[in-house]
């Protein structure tokens, strides 16, 4: 098995119906959570409609999408919360549905999320079914719907939507797909930050198919080359673009989007604030069993990428969900919400899949099912809370 050149891709006729059970099942656990969202939000007299489109991020993109940018707060501490770190596609997606039909803005970003997840979930069901086949494709999805915050899939945010274009882009990476990995990887830099991470998937992809062209003495003529060319030139150019107009819009030149991170305390220090926050729980008994939580979970995360390193993975899946984690784990702020910066990371899960897919069917349900459960119950807790996932 080569990094490209797993399983024969599905022919898009019948592409549905094959993905079809990991669909209906992810819709499934999707409406149990929102289910479970609205029973919990009613007891504590609270709109379960207003947590997933009217609080924390989702306000700021429909604010951008109403306002433009250059909106600001500034905090008594000094620190400068500016709309500008919020990447563009989102909201401009929100204002064409709120300019084609009479919904708001924040409903917009609601129904947004709703289909870009379901395309989120076909994508990762595409990747794991071209890798490992369609059983662990299910079984994929599946766990992806029941992450423990897995409820943000179904909030204003912009998770479903970058993990649907990340995973289509890798879908069309690992199918030689070139010109197709490169656009949806340039809308995935227009979506967050991290879209950096599908970026370097395509571009390492495609660096490591010139090697082994000549190795195989391939002399197909020059339009495959072309196109991979031209797809990894496409890829940069949401990212770049809009950190680019950041710095220009900030008067800051190149490095101006870091500074208007750093009004939000947000940064790259290679984990260190992360660690030490994690050394802060072992003061007292109670948090020092959060703490070991915490370290457990980050145990797990190296672990899984390690297990997809030794199983084979292509390289593109390994080079993204490499840049996704570190991203994620080494970010300098917002420890809370590091569970919801890893969502995107779905290779992760695919070493879990393919155990699941090789048990059972029944064994399988018994394992996912309580996991539905739980991930509904936790999902209403979590956002009937004070902070920000």
């Amino acid at each position: 098995m080569t990094d490209l050149e797993t399983r024969a891709a599905p022919a898009r006729t019948g592409a549905l119906r094959r993905a079809a059970p990991a669909l209906l099942g992810y819709a499934a656990v999707r409406a149990l959570g929102l289910v479970a969202l609205a029973l919990w939000s009613a007891a504590r007299d609270k709109s379960a409609y207003t947590l997933l489109t009217a609080r924390w991020d989702a306000l700021w993109y429909t604010r951008v999408a109403e306002l433009g940018y250059g909106y600001e707060v500034r905090l008594a501490n000094g620190d400068v919360h500016s709309n500008l770190a919020f990447f563009p596609l989102l909201p401009w997606l929100e204002r064409l549905v709120a300019a084609v039909s009479p919904l708001s803005y924040a409903d917009g970003g609601f129904l947004v999320s709703l289909f870009t997840s379901l395309a989120a979930a076909w994508g990762i069901f595409a990747v794991a079914d071209h890798v490992y086949g369609r059983r662990a494709g299910v079984c994929a999805v599946l766990l992806w719907a029941v992450l423990p915050v897995g409820i943000v899939q179904s909030m204003a945010y912009s998770e479903s939507l970058f993990t649907a274009l990340a995973a289509w882009s890798l879908y069309a990476v690992v199918t030689g797909r070139w010109v197709t990995a490169g656009t949806l990887a340039l809308l995935a830099g227009l979506t967050r930050p991290v879209g950096v991470a599908v970026v370097a998937a395509v571009w390492v992809a495609g660096i490591a198919s010139f090697p082994r062209e000549r190795r195989a003495g391939d002399d197909d003529g020059r339009g495959p080359r072309t196109r991979r060319v031209l797809g990894m030139l496409l890829a940069p150019l949401g990212t770049a673009g809009y950190v680019l107009w950041v710095g220009h819009r900030t008067g800051k030149g190149p490095l101006g989007y870091l500074d208007v991170q750093a009004g939000w305390r947000n940064g790259f220090d290679g984990g260190y604030a992360f660690a030490r926050f994690v050394a802060e729980k072992f003061t007292s008994l109670p948090s020092a069993l959060a703490g070991a939580g915490l370290i457990a979970g980050v145990v797990s995360v190296v672990w899984l990428y390690g297990v997809g390193v030794r199983q084979r993975q292509p390289l593109p899946l390994l080079v993204y969900t490499g840049v996704v984690t570190a991203l994620a784990l080494c970010a300098s702020s917002y420890f809370g919400s590091k569970p919801r910066l890893l969502m995107p990371a779905f290779p992760l899960l695919l070493p879990l899949a393919l155990a699941l897919a090789r048990l059972r069917m029944r064994r399988s349900a018994l394992v996912l099912g309580p996991m539905a459960v739980a991930s509904a119950v936790y999902g209403a807790f979590w956002l009937n809370g004070s902070g920000p996932p």
